[in-house]
């Protein structure tokens, strides 16, 4: 699964070209999710095959876990460029955590798919380009609601599921943190964003809480985390320093702490 994912994003480049897919095909590509989400395989694969996408069951090979992929059946076609999903095949799915910019915020596909692995119930949607790929911002995801990312995302919040975002940002004097957390768009806290918090505090990483203080890169403007806001579905954005999301104690750290949130969606 590990090597599946990061061959795929490794290749994106800020050069890559990138154009968004048309109303209809998001529309289409909307309904293919919600067929494969309802436990209609089939369904879902004569929906996105027009589309260039197609459905593979997969095992992981450490944990035995099984997920449904929904990815473009041609390596170059266009719609290659539109991101991944991928779905426990085990049970339903409790939660989904968000990789909008795979590469350009280094190491936060190879997190996301570490919490995929480790924690049952879940599943992944990683962005499909780099951040600068096409014109201008066209494949900046987090902020735009034409991209296939925004139509997989918006139809898990539709059944409820919470999202986790990650995020991350270059070390510099006016960012002194490790984790900047919040609800995107909400102003309001959750009990979940608190105790991701608190559990980050308690590692001793520094932590900038979005709806208690005025935070750098809170996601007020992310489209995702407003999407979730008006469907009253869970969201927490997590902007982290390259310290939380490479190699060391403190990206370990990390993952326990938000490894320990998707748990806790899990049980819900």
């Amino acid at each position: 699964m590990r090597d599946r994912i990061l061959t795929y994003t490794d290749g994106f480049g800020p050069d890559d070209p990138y154009t968004p897919p048309g109303d209809s095909r998001r529309e289409e590509l909307a309904r293919g999710v919600g067929h494969l989400l309802d436990g209609d395989a089939a369904g879902a694969e004569r929906v996105l095959a027009p589309l260039g996408l197609g459905v593979t069951r997969l095992t992981d090979t450490d944990s035995g876990r099984r997920y449904d992929e929904i990815a473009a059946l041609r390596p170059k076609g266009e719609a290659a460029r539109w991101g991944r999903l991928y779905l426990t095949a085990d049970s339903d799915v409790r939660w989904n955590v968000q990789v909008p910019h795979p590469v350009s915020d280094r190491d936060t596909e190879e997190l996301g798919v570490r919490l995929l692995e480790n924690t049952p119930s879940g599943s992944l949607v990683v962005a499909g380009a780099h951040r600068r790929a096409g014109r201008s911002d066209a494949a900046d995801v987090a902020h735009r609601e034409d991209s296939a990312f925004h139509s997989i995302v918006v139809e898990l919040q539709k059944r409820g599921v919470p999202g986790l975002q990650l995020h991350g940002f270059a070390e510099s004097s006016d960012r002194p943190y490790e984790a900047v957390v919040s609800g995107g768009s909400a102003q309001s806290t959750s009990r979940e964003a608190s105790a991701l918090a608190d559990r980050l505090e308690s590692e001793g990483l520094r932590v900038c809480r979005g709806w208690s203080a005025r935070c750098p890169l809170e996601g007020t403007t992310n489209v995702q985390g407003r999407s979730a806001e008006r469907r009253h579905a869970g969201f927490l954005h997590v902007e982290l320093a390259p310290d939380a999301r490479d190699d060391g104690r403190d990206a370990d750290e990390t993952e326990e702490a938000l490894g320990d949130l998707l748990r806790t969606w899990s049980e819900d």
